[in-house]
């Protein structure tokens, strides 16, 4: 049929995607993007837009697909209840796990693009920190509303659930500095133990 794109967009979006994540956004050329996803430059002009508008679609496809497995590890985890300290810890470990089973799994770059975008964001674009500044905040609401029926003060709810955003994106950055899988165990264990402290603090 005239007129029908020959390539799979998701296909073509997830190897940009990967592109990008590989190698930051100021590091990939359009030629990188041209390699990385079979299409010539009129193509992805023709259907992504700028480099520009292709990142943004990459970065939001990246957050709502590890946002969703986010949202999944912390509710299937905790049943809402404030009848002890298991369910948020539960539900808290599992959102961990997420991050550490992205950081081993071969098929996809170390680090997070979040992460890298969100270190960047003096050099990128308004519309591009905004985005990645908004991924962030959105897993820290996930995280606060997870805690709060824990029996944790809303502001204590929010402290941790800065703080837990802060070692989970430090978590990519610690990977993709050397630190190894048992290393990454270790700063996860010692959130929850902080966490577990102020829970047993709390009943």
């Amino acid at each position: 049929m005239a007129g029908k794109k020959q390539f799979d967009v998701d296909v073509a979006l997830d190897a940009a995607m990967i592109q990008f994540w590989r190698d930051g956004y100021a590091d990939t050329s359009l030629d990188d993007l041209s390699n990385a996803t079979g299409l010539n430059r009129s193509s992805l002009y023709s259907s992504f837009g700028d480099k520009e508008s292709l990142y943004l679609r990459c970065l939001d496809r990246y957050a709502l697909r590890y946002g969703e497995r986010y949202e999944q590890a912390l509710t299937s985890s905790s049943s809402g209840s404030s009848s002890g300290s298991g369910e948020p810890l539960s539900a808290i470990r599992a959102f961990f796990q997420v991050t550490l089973h992205r950081i081993a799994d071969p098929a996809v770059p170390d680090g997070c693009l979040v992460a890298q975008t969100a270190m960047a964001t003096p050099v990128l674009s308004p519309a591009i920190a905004a985005r990645a500044i908004e991924a962030v905040g959105l897993q820290r609401a996930r995280l606060q509303t997870a805690l709060r029926g824990a029996e944790l003060s809303e502001g204590d709810a929010e402290d941790h659930a800065t703080h837990i955003t802060a070692v989970n994106q430090s978590l990519a950055v610690m990977s993709r500095a050397g630190a190894s899988g048992k290393q990454l165990g270790a700063i996860v264990d010692i959130s929850m133990s902080a966490l577990a402290q102020a829970l047993r603090g709390r009943g």
